[in-house]
């Protein structure tokens, strides 16, 4: 059966305010910047070359997508408003929208990223795992199946 992979990261640690006192703009901690060098290693230790990125606007998930971008400059980046608080219905939409992208990558936010790594992989819609800061989930989906409960397989979960 052909695959489509969906790689879920969630950005690193973050700074508890921003100098404008605006969310979007917290900029990573200094164990956020070390966190997403980390993440970066992990992903080209694995040579995984999306096919597309879609990057929450918030200055923690730009910086986080940096690190990688360094190493791999001519990614397909997409500077997505919509992964900004969004909930699990709203990523699982905007997935679909881009597929057949694979792999498709997914820099964002909790809850809703390990909200949607629990539903596709395990069909429950209540946070099973958990996505630290950082972290990186893998997930395998069947090729232009529909995006459901329970259809994916989590074949990779990593954590600084």
């Amino acid at each position: 059966m052909a695959t489509e992979e969906l790689i879920l990261v969630r950005h690193a640690h973050a700074e508890r305010d921003a100098a404008s006192n605006r969310d979007i703009d917290r900029p990573l901690s200094t164990l956020g910047f070390k966190q997403a060098e980390a993440a970066a290693a992990w992903l080209m230790e694995r040579q995984i070359r999306p096919a597309r990125v879609l990057c929450s606007p918030a200055m923690r998930a730009q910086q986080t997508l940096a690190a990688w971008r360094s190493r791999l400059p001519d990614m397909n980046i997409v500077d997505e408003p919509g992964i900004y608080e969004a909930t699990p219905g709203e990523l699982l939409a905007l997935v679909d929208r881009h597929r057949p992208s694979s792999p498709l990558v997914v820099v964002g936010h909790n809850p809703g990223l390990e909200t949607l790594m629990t539903l596709l992989a395990d069909g429950r819609s209540t946070d099973g795992r958990g996505m630290p800061t950082g972290s990186i989930a893998r997930l395998r989906l069947p090729a232009g199946a529909a995006l459901e409960p329970g259809c994916a397989e989590l074949v990779e979960f990593w954590w600084p």
